[in-house]
């Protein structure tokens, strides 16, 4: 049973749409044959780190908003409290992220390559990164990583 965690902090309505999307690919006709049942998603709050989680998944999907020009101060604790017991046990696992920003991402971009490089993971799908309103297509996009990220774990 290949396990990929959803880690994410969506304290919004706009934000809680994104991560339902991540949720969405889970129900994706094509993935649900290509896993033949063997395929897990499971939605961690970034508040809530467990280290034994990270260390039991076989990839990651990660999500933040943009904040003060940084990623959100939620997964920033999680990373501080996850990221020594972790980086060299889980390093070469797949992952991808989305970031969405109200003005700017460019921080909280560069924030998320160095802390999943420094990691060691490695990126099955471009992130999802964009400023202003959610709009469908930004959903569909993170359904669409998601998917990859979850098909990456079964190789």
């Amino acid at each position: 049973m290949a396990r990929i965690l959803l880690i994410h902090h969506s304290p919004t309505e706009s934000t809680r749409r994104i991560a339902d999307a991540a949720l969405a690919a889970a129900d994706l006709p094509e993935l649900a044959e290509l896993a033949g049942g063997e395929l897990e998603l499971v939605e961690v709050a970034a508040l809530e780190p467990d280290i034994d989680q990270v260390l039991a998944a076989d990839a990651y999907v990660l999500g933040t908003t943009a904040n003060f020009g940084y990623i959100s101060g939620a997964l920033k604790h999680f990373f501080d409290t996850v990221y020594d017991h972790v980086r060299e046990p889980t390093a070469g696992r797949p992952f991808a992220y989305w970031i969405h920003g109200g003005s700017d991402t460019t921080g909280a971009e560069k924030a998320m390559e160095a802390i999943t490089t420094g990691l060691g993971w490695t990126q099955a799908a471009d992130p999802v990164v964009w400023i202003g309103a959610v709009e469908d297509s930004h959903l569909e996009q993170v359904t669409e990583m998601t998917a990859t990220v979850m098909a990456r774990a079964l190789e």
